[in-house]
């Protein structure tokens, strides 16, 4: 990193977002190319994207959503460009951060596996082999806003399926819990968080979903009066008001949130039992209102009557 100038980032998910944050503050340009849209296309949806790539703009760091890298061109051993379907990008460093793909090949004929290469496990993580156990990259999690079956590598959930498994082959049956992929991170003065469903993630469900996208402030106005709004988005089936996802995004650390709905999505909450929710008040704190309640409230668009302020 000490010599370079330019770098370019293959990639515009978690791990290549850190790194390419980690190099603008360093006074490296930098530039993302990812052949999504837009970067962590996986996890949030264009209305908080949008922000993030203004923010890193303002830091020197570039990104090329859309584009398809074709091929690196370098001298003397050394790379110097990366060259998409779109242009060009000089370079002298290159890092190449294009998501996970289960490498379970070496187990094909052992155990029982899907035409994608997972292996295949029951709801105790038990694989066609008895007493033998899987988790991890490789396997599928259940997952609880469609009621199927999905990857997620998220290490905090390969956690969980190895104690879940550990706990089987001592003896003590537990199934393992259906999972929302709830994660977070930060790039530059911004903290999100997403849970369940997104934009990207709409098709998997078998029903009709809807979302409400919300900016709120977290704080009185007394108390507080830089700029303190938090942006989030919740998905939810539109004729049942289930809970299916959410995403919030802020300059402050609100990533405690997510887990809130985490739990919901899980519980099979609706948008009715999320917009009356008993959570605490305190002016340091938060307002009246908790903006979770307040997401759910304007989704249902509840008004009282019109008297909006009365609600939030």
């Amino acid at each position: 990193m000490q010599n370079s100038k330019k770098a370019v980032v293959v990639g515009g998910g978690y791990i290549g977002l850190e790194v390419a944050e980690s190099y603008a503050k360093h006074g490296i340009d930098v530039t993302v190319v990812d052949f999504a849209p837009r970067i962590l296309n996986t996890y949030l949806d264009q209305e908080l994207t949008d922000i993030l790539t203004e923010e890193g703009a303002k830091h020197n760091l570039k990104v090329r959503g859309g584009e398809k890298v074709l091929s690196f061109k370098g001298e003397n051993g050394k790379v110097t460009a990366v060259v998409t379907d779109k242009g060009e990008y000089e370079a002298d460093t290159v890092i190449v951060s294009v998501g996970v793909r289960p490498d379970a090949s070496w187990l094909n004929g052992e155990l029982e596996m899907t035409e994608r290469g997972f292996v295949v496990t029951n709801e105790y993580l038990e694989t066609s082999a008895k007493d033998v156990y899987a988790g991890g990259d490789s396997t599928l999690l259940p997952y609880a806003p469609t009621r199927g079956e999905l990857p997620i590598a998220l290490a905090t959930l390969a956690r969980r399926q190895g104690v879940v498994a550990a706990l089987n082959a001592m003896g003590t049956k537990t199934k393992m819990p259906a999972v929302n992929g709830t994660s977070a991170l930060s790039f530059f003065d911004y903290k999100f968080v997403s849970t369940g469903l997104s934009q990207n993630g709409v098709g998997l469900y078998d029903g009709k979903v809807a979302s409400k996208y919300v900016e709120e402030r977290i704080y009185p106005d007394f108390m507080r009066k830089e700029n303190n709004l938090v942006h989030m988005k919740i998905y939810f089936d539109e004729d049942t008001h289930r809970v299916l996802g959410a995403q919030f995004m802020s300059k402050h650390d609100v990533s405690s949130a997510i887990a809130a709905l985490s739990i919901a999505i899980a519980a099979e909450w609706t948008l009715e039992q999320l917009a009356l929710a008993d959570i605490f008040f305190q002016p340091e704190f938060d307002r009246p209102w908790h903006f979770i309640n307040v997401l759910a409230m304007a989704a249902l668009d509840y008004k009282l009557g019109g008297a909006d302020k009365l609600l939030f």
